[in-house]
């Protein structure tokens, strides 16, 4: 089982750091292939990845924050990610057919 943070972001990787928040391996792209039954994501993930780390029988949990919308397309320190109320939430998503 393998803990992931998956970040192109070094303010998320020192803020995670910060939290004492343990990983084994850091990627800034995941190939969901690569995810194993029992591994944990972290990361900011597009809906249909998280998804599809999901079905494969992991766990995601999202890095969120209340960012302000002057902050959008910024590069934010680990100071900022806190100040935006950085948090680590867990969510089981699932594609609905159509």
């Amino acid at each position: 089982m393998t803990i992931w943070l998956v970040t192109r972001h070094p303010g998320a990787i020192e803020w995670a750091a910060r939290q004492d928040i343990q990983w084994d391996k850091h990627a800034t792209h995941l190939d969901p292939r690569e995810i194993s039954a029992g591994d944990t994501v972290i990361g900011s993930l597009p809906v249909n990845l998280a998804a599809e780390i999901c079905n494969r029988g992991a766990r995601y949990f999202n890095l969120s924050l209340n960012l302000p919308a002057h902050l959008r397309g910024w590069e934010l320190d680990a100071a900022t990610l806190t100040v935006c109320d950085a948090r680590l939430e867990e969510y089981i998503i699932k594609k609905v057919n159509s």
